[in-house]
């Protein structure tokens, strides 16, 4: 059968579905029906055929998903909008392939196991979310599992499964419900719908729980609201003061409001801890005076350098500044490709000539954690929290809430601030923890260990959120095991592509 025009309408309309159940769109009930039409299309497709609807669906999903990235290389990259449009365009194809390869192979299996495909298609689906997680450097940021995040009560299963389960159930939800229209049984399509309700139960009576208050304590996240298009060499040393003092005030009015922790975000005053140029080290002791007068413990996003001079080496770091003035760092391990880093230099060697946004940060290699009062915690950097592995390793290793600093002013008042935030509330519910966001121009927030947004900023707004917290010792069983559902969902899918191919290859015979 021919591909029709009704045909690349629904598979536009697919991938439009899904992203619009994204923030900042926010119509989530469209995830649980936007892969029904992708499915009914592909199965009367040889594989070439569903490859090229998938691939359709995948660059209608990810255009509107990510329509804010040609801005970032424009405007501050000093890239013509051309290239940054190319770049877009490139971007989106690369990222749409997952869709296409996910009905490629599910065609594949279908033409030998009609029924068993209906089934196995949320184990397919996750294992392409996994593998975009993890192929080059990932990008696992339109997970369909995240457009879930205000469901309060299903999205409790993340702390078993990961957002990866999110995902499985909706893709299972769509798939049989398929199945029942095709082969007239209503069977199926209720069995999962049982399952799906028996999951947002399980949800409302998890959160229904009285969490524990031990050690609990108060802390607090600045936004102070400083613009991406401040260059810190083209300003003036008073109007960086002034960028600092702004940050010191909202500190002390959170420290007159009880907070004995208080972080700051990702770069929003160029804080650095080992150099010795006479700005960073009046910033030093400053900062100094401060923990010692109030007796509180600051998280600072700071650029810190290590290595001998000629051959330093420059970290995106959190620094933890205790009041006794020691001082614990984490160097981002997880670097943004074209942004901080260029990966693959002999095949993108073009890049780094065509803007001078690309940095030269270099990756940490150690998940280290800082100390509240003896409490462990952790401080995953802006980029590094779309990862659940990531963020899970430092769970497991011992930290006992969780702190992100970011800066999100790149991305102006476009959907991206909102969907970064959106996936922070994931990695809350997967490792059962409470986590603070410091953002630059926002959106700074506080989530309980359960997913509930306990203070959000407004974007573009200088501001200071406080709230009660509670450490946590206990492990979820996603941060004791991982990845284990969709490791093996990619297992079960290779078995049964193996499978599939190797009985239409004797039926030929």
């Amino acid at each position: 059968m021919k591909i029709k025009k009704y045909d690349i309408l629904l598979a536009l309309l697919s991938g439009a579905l899904t992203a619009l159940s994204l923030p900042k769109f926010n119509l989530s009930f469209f995830v649980w029906i936007s892969i029904i039409p992708l499915i009914f299309i592909i199965r009367n497709k040889n594989p070439k055929q569903s490859f090229l609807l998938g691939l359709i669906a995948g660059i209608s999903y990810n255009a509107i998903l990510i329509y804010w990235v040609p801005s970032v290389p424009a405007h501050y990259g000093n890239m013509s909008l051309v290239i940054s449009l190319i770049i877009y365009v490139l971007f989106i194809l690369f990222l749409a392939l997952y869709w296409a390869f996910f009905c490629l192979v599910w065609t594949k299996i279908y033409l030998s196991f009609p029924r068993l495909i209906f089934l196995l298609c949320p184990f397919i689906w996750i294992s392409f979310e996994y593998i975009l997680t993890h192929f080059l450097t990932g990008f696992p940021w339109g997970l369909v599992g995240t457009s879930q995040y205000s469901n309060i009560y299903f999205i409790q299963l993340a702390s078993i499964t990961g957002v990866y389960g999110l995902s499985f159930i909706i893709i299972l939800f769509q798939s049989l419900f398929v199945y029942s229209m095709i082969y007239r049984k209503k069977e199926p399509f209720l069995f999962v719908l049982a399952f799906v309700l028996l999951i947002h139960i399980g949800g409302f009576l998890s959160v229904k729980k009285s969490p524990s208050q031990k050690d609990s304590f108060t802390a607090s996240v600045i936004q102070g609201n400083v613009s991406s298009d401040i260059y810190w060499d083209q300003i003036s040393v008073q109007e960086t003061w002034n960028l600092f003092d702004q940050h010191l005030e909202l500190s002390h009015q959170a420290y007159e409001a009880g907070s004995g922790l208080i972080i700051w975000p990702e770069f929003s005053v160029p804080l650095c801890f080992s150099c010795s140029y006479k700005l960073a080290q009046d910033f030093k002791e400053k900062l100094y005076q401060f923990v010692q007068e109030t007796g509180c413990t600051l998280l600072l996003g700071t650029n810190e350098t290590t290595g001998p001079p000629g051959e330093k080496n420059y970290h995106n770091t959190a620094l933890c500044l205790s009041p006794d003035l020691s001082t614990s760092l984490y160097y981002k391990i997880h670097l943004v490709p074209f942004g901080e880093y260029t990966p693959y230099k002999k095949i993108f060697f073009f890049i780094e000539k065509m803007t001078h946004a690309i940095g030269e940060i270099s990756p940490g290699t150690q998940h280290t954690l800082h100390s509240y009062k003896n409490i462990k915690f952790a401080s995953p950097i802006c980029y590094e929290i779309i990862f659940p592995n990531l963020v899970r390793k430092f769970v497991k290793k011992g930290a006992n809430f969780l702190v992100t600093i970011t800066n999100d002013g790149w991305y102006g008042k476009s959907s991206a601030p909102y969907q970064h935030f959106s996936i922070a509330v994931l990695r809350a519910v997967e490792n059962r923890r409470y986590l603070l966001r410091a953002a630059t121009t926002g959106i700074s927030g506080i989530i309980d260990p359960y997913g509930r947004i306990l203070s959000k900023s407004e974007l573009m707004t200088s501001t200071f959120l406080t709230e009660r917290i509670t450490p946590s010792p206990t492990l979820t069983f996603y941060t004791k095991f991982g990845d284990i559902l969709p490791i093996g969902s990619l297992t079960l899918a290779a078995i049964f592509l193996i499978l599939a191919l190797k009985k239409r290859k004797y039926e030929k015979k």
